[in-house]
């Protein structure tokens, strides 16, 4: 029996949940699963992943297949390194607050205040120079009526 670890869906229409399934190849994608080991949660900001470690080792131990999506998330949680005996990852990243994108946004606006100051509008010669015309042709057209 070919042994796959998958995600099963969960959830509303946009709204998706995934549970990280240890299913038979041949059950569809919500289908019985013999084991859920895992938690994926895309929507989330950062994107919320929870896999038990220990049976994620186990699984693949005995050779279950991950699918491409599940390969992804054992990647980023480093289950898929250690059961090939590589390196470790670096830690996920935590999302940025909003204290430290205003921060970032103030010295990059400190370091802008050098380079120059603004003029206002910005109104090219060239469109000066169409009114211009634009004007001495209607008064053109006005001294000939009269």
């Amino acid at each position: 029996m070919a042994v796959k670890i998958k995600l099963k869906r969960l959830g509303k229409i946009r709204q998706p949940h995934y549970r990280i399934v240890v299913a038979d190849a041949r059950t569809r994608r919500d289908g019985r699963a013999i084991e859920e080991i895992g938690i994926y949660h895309p929507t989330y900001n950062p994107s919320r992943i929870e896999v038990n470690a220990e049976r994620a080792q186990y699984w693949l131990s005995v050779g279950a297949q991950p699918t491409e999506a599940v390969l992804a998330i054992l990647k980023l949680t480093g289950d898929w390194q250690a059961h090939k005996g590589l390196p470790a990852p670096a830690p996920l990243l935590q999302p940025e607050t909003k204290e430290s994108k205003r921060r970032s946004f103030d010295e990059f606006a400190k370091a802008l205040e050098g380079i120059g100051e603004g003029k206002g509008e910005a109104i090219t010669q060239k469109a000066k120079k169409a009114d211009k015309k634009a004007d001495e042709a209607e008064a053109a057209a006005e001294s000939t009526e009269a």
